[in-house]
């Protein structure tokens, strides 16, 4: 068992993959410490419905899949710090430095398995008015009494966009689906099932010039333009929701690890990364696939190379003073 302020290894977000990581780390008797931020499970605890990962005939809650990985975890011994976010890292030598709410940690490895977060669409008066109509998550705000029955917006086209829609169906009155082309980008099984429901009306090559209206404090409608057309319109609605993608969660190590010019990490190999001891797993560095089962076979694949550093490392140590 690891020290009270040393630990084998500290995992760095509760997501497919930091999951995962902690459940191979911790069937190595490395007893994790999973640091899970401040939204446990990840950003899958708000899919309603998830149909692609293996073994579910019949697909299953986001929200228990993630719930039934951490306690799979848990089993082995992996212990999870909930509701706790990492302030600073300092990787400049080992055991690494990790500030958690305050408390600073030290851990012989770390695994990154930051994910990623909700791409905004860079206008202020989305940021006016977030949690005022406007939301980057349909399950977790869709049935709120403000937006039943109304007429909603979600603005995307991938199969984060359709999902929001068809859940949103059962509350609204109309779903727009406001997508910037001429044809959605998701999966042919997510797109036909979007654009045959008859509560969704696509608005294609078209994008939101302003959220209205912050005057009032409130999502009263959308400002659109159309990118071929230059025209403009108004759209009537309650709410907006945006599913426009993702942006890696890397900022904390900005100054200590690489990354590409979308912010996604740069791994050497495997896992690895310029930092010994250092492992990264998940969409923080998955700028392709950004699957639930990817991310976990990343997760895998961080906790094996964790493993098997350690090992070396003990391998190699010089022997013990008698």
């Amino acid at each position: 068992m690891p020290g009270p302020n040393m630990e084998n290894v500290i995992i760095i977000g509760s997501g497919c993959a930091g999951l995962t990581a902690a459940l191979y780390t911790a069937r190595a008797d490395l007893t994790p410490l999973v640091v899970t931020g401040t939204m446990p499970g990840g950003l899958l605890t708000t899919t309603t419905i998830v149909e692609n990962y293996p073994g579910f005939v019949e697909g299953i809650d986001g929200y228990a899949l993630m719930m039934n990985m951490q306690k799979q975890a848990e089993r082995f011994g992996a212990r999870m710090r909930s509701l706790s976010r990492v302030e600073a890292v300092d990787l400049s030598q080992r055991p690494f430095a990790i500030t958690v709410d305050g408390e600073v940690l030290h851990t012989k490895t770390l695994i990154v398995a930051t994910g990623a977060g909700h791409r905004h669409l860079g206008i202020e008066s989305e940021h006016l008015l977030e949690n005022k109509g406007v939301t980057y998550c349909a399950t977790c705000d869709g049935a709120l009494p403000m937006f039943r029955n109304k007429p909603l917006v979600v603005v995307g086209g991938g199969d984060s966009a359709c999902e929001e829609a068809l859940y949103l169906t059962r509350f609204a009155s109309t779903v727009y689906l406001v997508h910037r082309r001429d044809e959605l980008r998701a999966s042919k099984i997510m797109a036909d099932r979007t654009l045959a429901h008859p509560k969704i009306k696509p608005v294609w090559n078209t994008e939101v010039t302003e959220i209205l209206d912050v005057a009032k404090d409130v999502v009263t409608g959308i400002r659109l333009k159309n990118n071929q057309t230059g025209e403009e319109s108004v759209l009537d609605c309650a709410g907006v929701f945006i599913a426009i993608g993702l942006v890696p969660s890397t900022q904390l190590f900005k100054d200590s690890l690489d990354t590409d010019e979308a912010g996604y990490f740069v791994l050497t190999e495997g896992s690895k990364t310029k930092v010994p001891g250092v492992f990264i797993a998940g969409d923080c560095a998955d700028k392709v696939y950004r699957q639930a089962i990817t991310a976990a076979g990343m997760g895998c694949t961080a906790a094996i190379d964790c493993e098997r550093f350690l090992q070396e490392e003990a391998h190699h140590a010089p022997p013990a003073a008698v």
